[in-house]
């Protein structure tokens, strides 16, 4: 067994309990304690008092599995008061990574790994090879999630299915609802088939019954059941384990579940044998028409002792192998692309960053400017070529990509791949490339992009190659805005061209690798004219560093064994968004959110046989994607994810 090369925090917490461990090597799990919630003001308190027991050593990667959905960066407790922030966490507690999942992903993504010893099986019923999971459990809450098969591992489902509406089946279950419907306007399972709901399930059948309702916790509540000392509470019990069938066997047809049903969370491993005795799996088959199907379905209790904590150091593994085979961040990939064309000193600052990503997200620039040994301006340079306004754009885009987000991943189509996986593969590649731009444009660069297109006199578009349709496109989009342009594609006449532009005039030059001899000519005479240049191009490029506007698109495609498609459309996507902001800028007429031109109000027609005027019926600009709104100013094209 491979040790790390440091351990690993490891944590569950619940609404009562918060356990830790440290993950020494694959699997095996240290220095193992549980504190009460109560005892602690919030999360950041009860991890600083489990690491103050510990030997000394610092840790850098951490997960932590919370009864509590996880949605975005604020993570509120729903059965306690602790909340928190998953970044400022991570920064707190010095971490270099910060994984937060719900409870039940986290079980669920264990199930494949549960030795044979670490699960009972509870009734008939064989698993189908590579099917459905389902997996729900009872403690503070009640947790519902399930594993569908994906390749060669496993896709998790977070969902909060414990409060799906409850539905009795008998009298006594109808008289347990209408007893929680006096406290409660939406009775869920939760309410019933958890701790907090054995207490509701037993006050409920002493008001049946009229007698007293001693207060009677959950834990005296299984005890006197177990023991048959009080009959109400093993009625109490009973009643649950039916509940818990009847969801049980909800959840196997919602997923169609034919791998099985797993049973984890605090209470039903504590019941032992009674379970397995109990109405749960008479229930779980009572399912009418449908009770065959769920006959051939198995139900497992999860006995293993630590299966959470198995399961959130596997989404914590496949996070840092997933970081470490994306070189840590998008970001980090284009430094590492661009390094060899920086300057020596922007050399240096990239450097510093490649080796001390986490230093470079968190010091001021006058630290950054010190370690690289650079002045802080070339700090500012390093960043505004990577595409970035500054700094501060250059450490959100960097932060997205080092707390444990998986980054989108490029799909490699085969030769094996139906025509129906071939579409989504490429479908899909094209849309995570979208995305990766999306997020790399900033605002000031598309600002003055549009400001100069839209005061020119006269706009040339440049392209060479493959990228000459997108040349033609938009010297079509913006001759429909009445704006003078033309599209420049024949390599022998772009300098001629470039040749009689005048101030005012601007040049926008495509080129995918920004490296094409032709197209940095013509950079070179269209400012020694005096007319701008805007380039969209490869951050890194030649061409780049001698625009006036470098709209950077960092999408690499081999041209010499393939059409260049995916980097086509993000080239005319660009072209897009700058035709939207010229329009708006003009002030030409309305786009509306579909990005064609609104039709004319006037009631007056075009004459038969005349010129039909611009915007007539015919897409004027395409609207791009997220970020971008035809209502008002341009909006910041970045994203942040925590």
């Amino acid at each position: 067994m491979n040790r790390f090369d440091s351990p690993r925090l490891i944590a569950d917490i619940g609404g009562t309990y918060a356990r830790f461990a440290v993950e020494t090597a694959g699997g095996r799990f240290e220095h193992m304690a549980s504190l009460r919630c109560a005892d602690h003001a919030d999360f950041h308190a009860a991890v600083r008092t489990y690491l103050a027991t510990l030997p000394p050593g610092h840790i850098h990667h951490a997960a932590i599995a919370i009864a509590n959905p996880v949605e975005g960066d604020q993570v509120r407790m729903t059965n306690y008061h602790w909340q928190f922030s998953i970044e400022q966490m991570r920064q707190r507690l010095e971490l270099d990574t910060l994984v937060v999942v719900n409870d039940f992903t986290a079980l669920a993504m264990a199930l494949p790994r549960l030795p044979a010893a670490g699960r009972r099986q509870v009734g008939g019923g064989s698993p189908r090879e590579r099917s459905v999971v389902g997996l729900l459990g009872a403690g503070t809450g009640l947790g519902v999630s399930g594993l569908i098969p994906a390749g060669d591992g496993w896709v998790a489902l977070g969902t909060e299915g414990g409060h799906t509406s409850f539905a009795p089946r008998d009298a006594r279950e109808a008289a347990i609802l209408a007893h929680a419907q006096r406290q409660f306007s939406h009775v869920s399972f939760e309410r019933l088939v958890s701790g907090p709901g054995l207490e509701l399930i037993h006050r409920a059948l002493c008001e049946r019954d009229g007698a007293a309702q001693p207060a009677l916790a959950a834990p005296e509540i299984t005890r006197l059941g177990l023991s048959g000392q009080d009959t109400r509470c093993a009625e109490t019990l009973e009643a649950f384990c039916a509940m818990l069938g009847t969801a049980a066997a909800n959840l196997a047809v919602t997923l169609g579940a034919l791998g099985g049903i797993y049973i984890g969370g605090g209470i039903v491993p504590r019941l032992g044998d009674y379970f397995d005795r109990s109405p749960f799996r008479a229930r779980f088959e009572d399912k009418g028409r449908f009770g065959d199907y769920v006959k051939a379905i198995p139900t497992y209790v999860v006995t293993a002792e630590h299966a959470t904590f198995m399961g959130v150091s596997a989404i914590l593994a496949e996070q840092l192998k997933g970081l470490e085979a994306a070189g840590g961040s998008a970001i980090l990939q284009q430094i590492q692309r661009a390094r060899p064309n920086l300057s020596p000193a922007e050399t240096r600052v990239a450097d510093y960053v490649l080796a001390h990503p986490r230093a470079a997200l968190n010091e001021p620039i006058v630290q950054i400017a010190k370690a690289a040994e650079v002045s802080q301006p070339t700090v500012i340079r390093f960043c505004r070529t990577l595409g970035c306004e500054g700094l501060s754009d250059f450490k959100l885009r960097l932060a997205s990509g080092l707390t444990g987000t998986i980054p989108v991943m490029h799909t490699q189509v085969t030769g094996e791949d139906s025509m129906l996986e071939l579409g989504e593969k490429v479908l899909g590649n094209t849309a995570a490339a979208i995305l990766q731009v999306r997020d790399h444009l900033n605002r000031e660069t598309i600002d003055r992009a549009i400001d100069l297109l839209s005061s020119a006199q006269r706009i040339e578009f440049h392209a060479v190659g493959h990228y000459r349709v997108v040349a033609d496109d938009a010297q079509f989009k913006f001759l429909r805005f009445g704006v003078a342009s033309s599209s420049c594609t024949d390599p022998r006449l772009m300098i001629l061209a470039a040749k009689v532009l005048r101030p005012g005039d601007v040049a926008v030059i495509i080129s995918s690798s920004g490296r094409i001899d032709e197209l940095i000519e013509v950079a070179d005479t269209a400012k020694a004219r005096g007319a701008a240049v805007v380039a969209i191009t490869a951050g890194h490029s030649p061409l780049a560093r001698k625009a006036d506007v470098a709209l950077v698109v960092d999408h690499i495609e081999d041209v010499a064994t393939q059409v260049p498609m995916v980097s086509r459309i993000l080239h005319l996507l660009v072209i897009d968004i700058l035709a939207v902001g010229v329009a708006m800028r003009r002030g030409d007429g309305p786009v509306d959110t579909n990005g064609f031109e609104a039709p004319q109000t006037d009631a007056a027609a075009p004459d038969d046989g005349a010129d039909p005027a611009p915007g007539d019926g015919e897409a004027a600009v395409q609207r791009v994607g997220p970020g971008i709104t035809t209502a008002g100013p341009l909006s910041r094209l970045t994203s942040h994810s925590r």
